[in-house]
């Protein structure tokens, strides 16, 4: 399909006003002048999760998100109900699982791009688009089920895909942000139970060294940069009381490039939402650039 200002966006849909609204050199300079706040969710079905969100979006104004999981056909987006919330936005879902979306507060989304260009699959799991001058990538990673099933040798390969797709977007876009739910606890520091978790799916030593591929071509992951520390986590098991006994991983993850890292001033998880009736499995992660 085509956005109002001509742009093909092949499976994604997309609201908003017209890129040629904002003068150029607002949107080049936002970042420097104004900071963005950007955040990644995992909500687990939008259908559900439509009341949190609004209600996450008011109190904590980020300027964009990226959403995974969104599980809707993009017909039945409530792109209506966010622009109400005063969001602009682009998606790419499908009934039932998978589904991704930016969102963005105040600024066109341009470029924007749906699946890793010539790489088959009919799952709707990636995102990028443009939003004020930095080139924004949402990546609903591949879960994989067990390590040896033949959906965990799909991931690695899906990976590798995306591999070779960002190193050709962060040369394209030294700004770059790639974030999202990446099914990988990066290391022991991010899983309740090392132990417990140990070459488990979500741990193995494959999926984490296809992690530090990704880190190698130039990007930073932001929460890493301001806590070593053990114990934060991002994702709970509905199972067993998880999230109140604290065993979660950290698998929520927002990367930055080289030419962002410098400006970034603060990165966080917020777990509020994750203790609200009817939580997504998932919690907010955000980055500030300053």
């Amino acid at each position: 399909m085509r956005s109002p200002d001509g742009c093909q966006q092949p499976k994604a849909g997309q609201s908003g006003d017209s890129p040629a609204s904002v003068p150029d050199f607002i949107r080049a300079t936002f970042c420097d002048t104004h900071g963005m706040k950007i955040a990644s969710w995992n909500v687990n079905s939008l259908n559900v999760r439509l009341p949190h969100v609004l209600q996450w979006l008011a109190a904590a104004q980020p300027d964009v998100v990226a959403l995974q999981e969104t599980k809707m056909e993009d017909a039945k987006f409530p792109d209506t109900a966010l622009a109400e919330a005063g969001y602009r936005s682009v998606f790419s879902g499908q009934k039932t699982y998978n589904g991704v979306a930016i969102l963005a507060r105040g600024l066109p989304i341009e470029d924007v791009q749906a699946g890793i260009p010539g790489f088959e699959d009919d799952h709707r799991r990636v995102l990028a688009a443009t939003v004020g001058g930095v080139r924004i990538v949402d990546l609903y990673v591949v879960n994989g089920r067990a390590v040896g099933d033949p959906k965990y040798e799909h991931k690695l390969r899906w990976l590798e895909a995306v591999h070779a797709w960002l190193r050709e977007e962060i040369a394209r876009h030294p700004r770059l942000v790639v974030l999202g739910d990446f099914n990988i606890a990066p290391d022991d520091r991010d899983v309740h139970d090392p132990k417990r978790w140990k070459e488990k799916i979500l741990c193995s030593t494959p999926e984490r060294r296809a992690l530090q591929d990704l880190l190698a071509l130039g990007l930073h992951d932001s929460f890493r940069l301001f806590n070593d520390e053990a114990g934060h986590h991002s994702w709970w098991d509905y199972r067993t009381f998880a999230f109140e006994r604290g065993l979660g991983l950290r698998i929520d993850l927002v990367l930055v490039s080289e030419a962002l890292r410098a400006g970034c001033s603060r990165a966080w998880i917020d777990l509020e939402p994750r203790g609200w009736e009817r939580a997504s499995d998932h919690t907010p992660v955000l980055v500030e650039l300053a």
